[in-house]
């Protein structure tokens, strides 16, 4: 089975997520079951559904994180010797080689993925074509608005 890449940071607050998700959100939701019971006619009671739609929902992402952190690959990129690559976990600074624009991504694992915070999943498009390549290489890169063209400027472990 392919494992499923992730960083330190990542497998933490996954972990973090699943302690709450069994602790905190599986207890809140048997109890606002438990409340809507007493409404009485479980048919028509909108409360009670709704507490057990959440429950479903609880469990079902339970079951997702679990998978996902027993069949982790966690890599620290800190841990690698730096050879001027992209590879997972690297912070990469590019560059639009027309209108000089430079932006930095951190390539991530899926559920760490927040472009806004300029973290790139893995599997993303722009991920797939700067994994392997070294700072000073130029790339080009389809996107919605036409095709880019981009330098790797540099490429961190940190």
């Amino acid at each position: 089975m392919t494992k499923y890449p992730m960083t330190p940071l990542g497998e933490s607050l996954l972990r973090e997520e699943l302690k709450k998700l069994k602790t905190k959100d599986r207890a809140d939701v048997v109890k606002a079951i438990a409340e809507a019971r007493e409404f009485g006619d479980l048919k028509e009671n909108a409360e009670y559904h709704a507490a057990k739609e959440q429950q479903g929902l609880i469990e079902s992402r339970i079951k997702d994180i679990e998978s996902k952190l027993a069949d982790s690959q966690v890599i620290d990129v800190k841990n690698i010797e730096p050879m001027g690559k992209v590879i997972f976990g690297t912070t990469v600074e590019i560059e639009d080689t027309g209108e000089g624009n430079r932006v930095t991504y951190q390539i991530v694992g899926e559920d760490e993925a927040d472009v806004a915070k300029g973290k790139i999943s893995v599997n993303s498009p722009l991920s797939r074509s700067l994994v392997g390549k070294i700072e000073g290489d130029i790339f080009i890169f389809k996107t919605q608005a036409g095709t880019k063209e981009y330098e790797i400027i540099s490429v961190k472990h940190k």
